[in-house]
């Protein structure tokens, strides 16, 4: 901006200042080159010039009071022609001016660059611009800003090459090509064409992989119609979730894809109990009706052994699962059952009928294609002495005085079977710890359990006769007649009848009856069991048995 303005203080605008006064603004200021007005001036130093258009004071722009000769131009009067001042003819009423004597007006002095001949006139109001006289130079115009476009679709940028750079350029206010350029709008419609058809490519590529992205992860999976057909085995390993269930089936064909399978499952609650295991399967199953065959724990082709169950009966379940006659596996276990894996102290007595009796450990076992009964023995004998281990039965045995942890396996499985409810366990322990005493003036060493009848004629009966008949029976698991332990199990413990064989509860008592299933009476005396047995058949004949 130019610096035509006050100096310090408040001081006049210098009258030969462009911006100094009104100077007629509303058509009553004298011509151009008329007599101007002139103020003692001293000597300044050369200020560079400044374009008219945009001439502005840096300090103040409001009148201030005081001071009649000033123009209204602040920032919210705009150019004010309400407010005019006549101009004052040099040399005339000096004592006219307010200012005189006081210190000059900033630029007093220094030339005036309007006062050359060729320079520009002081810039007018918008409002009172005219054309320029024919002997003076035209008055500055703003030029008009011309309506922007983009050249890519205007085509204005299109230009031969032969072109010179001199005609595109603006020439005052007139064309900025110096209207030599000629508008070249069919390779801009090419272009645009183009863009149109890449856009249109990119919208459908988009949308048609969305599409697929939303098929994968919302739409319905893919999945067989009916129960299949055919036959094929899927083990299912432990710790398998619905995700990998669903990846071993599409795997194996069962089912179309994991989603159909997984989406199945979550809609059925049943499908949480779904074990780990060999499961005889079909190709080209719907995803319900893998899920439904799952669920179900009799298509499971795996070997339930039951806590207290004998080794007679693990035997047949074994030769139903892998469809073989009646006794093969029975045979197996008879002529190889060194070869299965027992500890060693587990055949110390030749008296033992069964000499896997007790490590068939209570548990769940899978049958697959390849097995066999050896293999499937072999298994349940590892995980019985895997337990047995973890229990510590060689020290256990050792320190509740007893000649071989055999002989704690074997009280394990009396409690497990005389037992019949695990909360009696502990009790019915100390019972059987209690009759082996020396000093047991009772039942004089003798066990008398009915378990161990039933053993020997491989029955479950609850009445076995009279006990004179009993002793009769000889039979080194007959404990009506012999004193001590039968020399081995009559049945395959679980983990709860081992811990109380272990760990039996302290007390005197030689007898107990199971009276109900939340009542078991124990004695010390055999008038007060004989008593209690009383009690526990008055129960049956309530019950109608």
């Amino acid at each position: 901006m130019t610096e035509y303005g006050r100096g310090a203080g408040h001081e006049p605008w210098h009258p030969e200042d462009p911006l100094y006064g009104d100077q007629g603004w509303a058509g009553q200021q004298a011509p151009y080159g008329g007599q101007p007005q002139h103020y003692q001036q001293e000597p300044q130093q050369q200020q560079p010039y400044y374009d008219g258009r945009q001439h502005q004071h840096p300090h103040q722009h409001e009148q201030q009071p005081g001071h009649p000769d000033q123009q209204q131009y602040g920032h919210n009067a705009g150019w004010d022609t309400a407010q005019q001042q006549e101009p004052v003819p040099y040399g005339m009423n000096p004592a006219a001016d307010p200012y005189a004597g006081q210190q000059p007006a900033y630029g007093a002095g220094e030339s005036d660059y309007y006062a050359a001949p060729d320079a520009y006139p002081p810039p007018q109001p918008p409002n009172q611009r005219r054309a320029p006289e024919p002997d003076q130079a035209p008055e500055w115009e703003p030029e008009p800003e011309a309506p922007e476009e983009h050249p890519f679709f205007t085509g204005a940028d299109d230009r031969d090459d032969d072109e010179p750079r001199e005609s595109r350029r603006g020439r005052g206010g007139g064309d900025r090509r110096g209207g030599k350029s000629k508008k070249k709008k069919s390779r801009n419609g090419t272009a645009c064409l183009f863009v149109v058809v890449v856009l249109a490519g990119g919208v459908g590529g988009i949308g048609y992989f969305g599409y697929q992205f939303y098929q994968d992860q919302f739409g319905a999976p893919a999945d067989f119609e009916g129960t299949g057909t055919g036959s094929v085995e899927v083990e299912i390993p432990k710790g398998a979730g619905l995700g990998q269930i669903g990846s071993i089936l599409a795997r194996k064909g069962v089912v179309k894809s994991s989603g159909a399978f997984v989406s199945a499952a979550t809609a059925n609650p049943k499908s949480q109990g779904i074990q780990p295991g060999v499961y005889p399967m079909k190709k080209e199953m719907s995803g319900k009706a893998a899920v439904d065959l799952m669920i179900n724990p009799s298509n499971l082709n795996a070997l339930i052994v039951k806590e207290g169950e004998r080794n007679a009966g693990v035997y047949e379940a074994i030769d139903k699962k892998l469809k073989l006659d009646a006794g093969t596996t029975e045979d197996v276990a008879e002529k190889e059952f060194k070869d299965l894996g027992l500890p060693e102290w587990a055949n110390d007595d030749p008296e033992i009928k069964d000499p896997l009796e007790g490590f068939l450990y209570p548990s769940r076992y899978d049958i697959g294609g390849k097995s066999t009964p050896k293999s499937v023995l072999k298994e349940m004998v590892a995980r019985a002495k895997a337990k047995y281990e973890a229990a510590n039965v060689e020290a256990e045995a050792q320190r509740l005085g007893l000649d071989s942890p055999m002989e704690l396996i074997t009280v394990a499985s009396l409690v497990q079977v005389e037992g019949k409810y695990k909360h009696d366990f502990d009790k019915v322990s100390r019972v059987v710890y209690n009759r082996l005493k020396p000093n047991n003036t009772e039942t004089v060493g003798r066990l008398e359990f009915d378990s161990t009848i039933n053993y020997i004629k491989a029955e479950s009966r609850l009445d076995i006769g009279a006990v004179d008949d009993l002793r009769q029976i000889k039979d080194p698991y007959n404990t009506y007649d012999i004193q001590g332990l039968p020399p081995g199990a009559i049945s395959n413990p679980g983990a709860e009848a081992l811990s109380s064989a272990i760990n039996p509860e302290p007390g005197p008592w030689y007898y107990f009856v199971s009276v109900t299933a939340d009542k078991t009476l124990f004695a010390v005396t055999n008038a007060e069991h004989e008593k209690n047995r009383r009690e526990y058949e008055a129960e049956l004949e309530k019950s109608g048995q």
